[in-house]
Order: structure tokens, then C-alpha cells, then sequence
């Protein structure tokens, strides 16, 4: 059972996230702000953690902040009344891996949560097996029964994002931003060049496909 740590001072916000959470099957803990957060952290494992920004004693920027520096590397989805996209550039800078902003829909959280773990759970392994494919981060390949193909970093990157989250529609800002960074000039039709070069070197394999929405960006499909 993995185990989520809910950081709120508001007391019916963090009891309907714990119940929430509770009903889908979650261990949760629960911390009125950043200090008390530290203190469970320190004697429990943690799989994941929801956490407000605007809290006494320690913000959730400064507890995200300090859990990065301290190399905890659960996935953390922040919840906020600040919408602005500088108060979410922020939140992305000191390591969040996901954001809201209030009023929550709860069952949207709990697919942000279902989410952010199953990626957790691809990155730490640092391979995703896809029938007789075999895509290793650490190496940057995709190896076959036949062969073993090394990409480019900002290739193996895109091919590992879509391949992440099969059938979802990725915009080509969303790959820019999360391969490039929120912060790089690049032009987005960049993302189509290595899209191109990337199709070019995997696209004879069967068991996955990358797809192009039109007017929308891109998806990969798995056919096994």
C-alpha cells in the first residue's frame, strides 16, 4: 500500500483529501504544515506528497525545496489557491512534479496521484519493456531480440516521455517544456525535427508507434 503524505493548515481541505485517498486504497498521513511534514518524513517512508504553498512555519515552496536538496525524490503535487504562471514556474524550479489550483476536484486528484506514482515507478526503475523492446534511460537505447539502438539525449528523452503515458496527447509546448525546460527559447517546431529523427530510426518496430494529432502535438500507440 503506498503510503501519501498530505500537507495542509486547513482542516476539512487535508480531512477530504485523507478521504479521498482512503477510499482509493492509500495509507495517508497528514501534516498541518512544512516542520510537521519533516517530522513524519524523517521516520516513515513516503511514496508521495500532496502539499499547499501558503502554510505557517515552513510554505510547501520551501518544504519541496529542502526535501530536493535532501535528495527525497517522491513525487510531489502541489495544491494552491495561486494560479499565476510565475507562482507555477516557481513550484517547478524547487521540484514539484504536478500542480492544481483550488477549488480541487478530488477524483481529478486522485488520477494526478495514480499518475505521478506510475511515473515514479518507470523512473525509478529506469526502463520501460514494451513486448521484445526494451527502452533503458541510463544507456539511452532501445534494444530488440536483434539489435540495440543508442539515440540522442533530447530523442531517447521524447520517445521515454510518450512512451511513459501511452495514448496520451502530448502539445509540443508540453514536450518542450519538460525535455527542454520552461526557461529555453527553442522554437516548438524543434520538437518536430527530432520527432523526425527519431521516427526514422524506430519506426520499422511493430510494437509501438508515434502518432502525429493533428493540430494537437503528438502520442505514441503500443500494438501488443
Amino acid at each position: 500500500m503506498f503510503n501519501i503524505l498530505v500537507v495542509d493548515d486547513n482542516d476539512s481541505i487535508r480531512k477530504l483529501m485523507t478521504t479521498y485517498l482512503v477510499r482509493d486504497g492509500y495509507n495517508v498521513l497528514a501534516a498541518s504544515d512544512g516542520l510537521e511534514a519533516l517530522d513524519i518524513i524523517e521516520i516513515k517512508h513516503i511514496d508521495l506528497m500532496i502539499a499547499d504553498i501558503m502554510m505557517p512555519n515552513m510554505d510547501g515552496y520551501t518544504l519541496t525545496n529542502e526535501l530536493r536538496i535532501s535528495k527525497y525524490n517522491f513525487p510531489i503535487l502541489m495544491i494552491t489557491a495561486k494560479e499565476s504562471i510565475e507562482d507555477k514556474r516557481k513550484g517547478f524550479m524547487v521540484g514539484t512534479d504536478d500542480y492544481m489550483v483550488k477549488p480541487i476536484d478530488f477524483d481529478e486528484m486522485l488520477l494526478r496521484v495514480a499518475a505521478l506514482l506510475r511515473r515514479a515507478k518507470i523512473s525509478n526503475e529506469h526502463k520501460i519493456i514494451v513486448g521484445d523492446v526494451t527502452l533503458d534511460y541510463d544507456t539511452l537505447s532501445v534494444t530488440t531480440n536483434t539489435e540495440e539502438i543508442i539515440l540522442p539525449k533530447k530523442e531517447f528523452y521524447l520517445l521515454f516521455k510518450l512512451l511513459s503515458y501511452p495514448r496520451k496527447i502530448f502539445t509540443r509546448k508540453d514536450l518542450m517544456d519538460e525535455i527542454w525546460g520552461f526557461d529555453n527559447e527553442t522554437e516548438e517546431r524543434t520538437v518536430d525535427v527530432h520527432i523526425k529523427r527519431l521516427r526514422e530510426k524506430i519506426d520499422r518496430l511493430e510494437e509501438f508507434k508515434i502518432i502525429t494529432v493533428r493540430g494537437l502535438g503528438y502520442k505514441v500507440e503500443k500494438f501488443i
